[in-house]
């Protein structure tokens, strides 16, 4: 029985250059067996060059790898145990689905009646033992992208890599293949580590997020964390949209230009401060409502921007030259032009360690 506690994969002290450009800089990083783990960040963050790293496709300068206490860091990809699933998939289209599947088996020369038997059991688990004979071609994305998976897992690895491969499917399908790949993935109680720059893959799929930041590790933690408590301006952005408060803490709250707003917190931040809210935590009352009450904080502004969503309303509150507040509420806001009240709860308040932008 395997302990869900133990460090099955652990990154230190890892190193990436290209062209004497360091691409990649992780202290450490650990990731515990039978987790889903999402490497989240932007177009160019280091987080695919670190998947690559762990598969055993791009050779680091410094630093090591360690599988179940094994060092990898120099051991072939073939040699370490793990299955890969690429963004394009990467099918024979010459081949059948089943021989497709079947491939890695091949390569590992398993005997032919326990490859036919690992091949059913892959294609049955991701629910395609009906098309087994087909082409790549006469399948939807979403059906290529299971027989990618079930590829991977005949080998039966104890960790599956995913390189953004969700990426080529439709909105609709992407949800869908979600749930799919989290049920499949609890139900074996595999090990994955997932590649994404969709913030919302990141937060539906995992039991932790790495947020990576110019090949460096910004912030570590559960979906949980990572949205309510972000460390910097960085994250709150990027996972989410949120509100940057930037000015001089006081007494009374926080300048920003001239303009005062107040925070609603009990021991106000002194001096350079930059704090984050999360629009949905807004609201917004037609007039200047008093401001000041315990606990609640607020700005006086103008309706700049309106729009309806579908399940909600999207709101912008220009409260001086340099700020503007988002809101996001069920009810329809005032109309554009009217001056307004955008208020919240001191709790909402999310203090960033990078006070003052720096």
């Amino acid at each position: 029985m395997t302990d869900p506690t133990s460090e099955h994969i652990v990154v230190e002290s890892l190193t990436t250059a290209y062209g004497g450009t360091r691409v990649l800089d992780v202290d450490r990083m650990a990731i515990h067996r039978g987790q889903f783990l999402s490497i989240l960040g932007p177009s160019g963050c280091g987080k695919t060059t670190l998947l690559h790293a762990l598969a055993g496709f791009v050779e680091p300068d410094g630093g090591s790898i360690t599988i179940d206490d094994r060092d990898v860091t120099a051991v072939p990809p073939h040699r370490r145990g793990l299955g890969m699933v690429f963004q394009n998939y990467a099918l024979f289209p010459h081949m059948s689905v089943a021989d497709n599947v079947a491939y890695g088996l091949r390569a590992r020369r398993t005997p032919r009646p326990e490859r036919d038997r690992r091949v059913a059991e892959a294609l049955d688990l991701v629910g395609l033992a009906e098309f087994a004979r087909r082409r790549p071609r006469q399948l939807s994305g979403g059906q290529q992208q299971r027989v990618a998976v079930a590829r991977a897992l005949a080998t039966r690895p104890e960790v599956l890599l995913l390189d953004e491969p969700l990426s080529n499917l439709d909105a609709q399908l992407r949800r869908e293949m979600r749930v799919d790949l989290r049920a499949l993935q609890q139900r074996l109680g595999i090990t994955m580590v997932f590649v994404t720059h969709d913030q919302e893959e990141a937060m539906s799929l995992s039991d932790r997020i790495v947020v990576l930041n110019g090949g460096r590790i910004e912030q570590e933690g559960t979906p949980q964390e990572i949205y309510s408590a972000p460390v910097s301006r960085f994250v709150a952005e990027f996972v989410g949209a949120a509100n940057i408060i930037e000015g001089v803490g006081g007494a009374d709250g926080v300048d920003v230009d001239g303009v005062l707003v107040r925070t609603g917190l009990d021991e106000a931040p002194s001096g350079p401060v930059s704090l984050a809210l999360r629009p949905e935590r807004v609201r917004v009352s037609g007039g200047e409502e008093p401001l000041g009450a315990a606990g609640r904080g607020g700005v006086h502004g103008e309706v700049v921007h309106r729009a309806f969503l579908g399940d909600g309303w999207e709101t912008r509150v220009r409260v001086g030259e340099s700020l503007s507040l988002g809101a996001r509420t069920d009810a329809e806001p005032p109309p554009l032009g009217a001056r307004v009240t955008a208020h919240w709860d001191a709790a909402s308040v999310i203090a960033l360690r990078d006070a003052g932008g720096a």
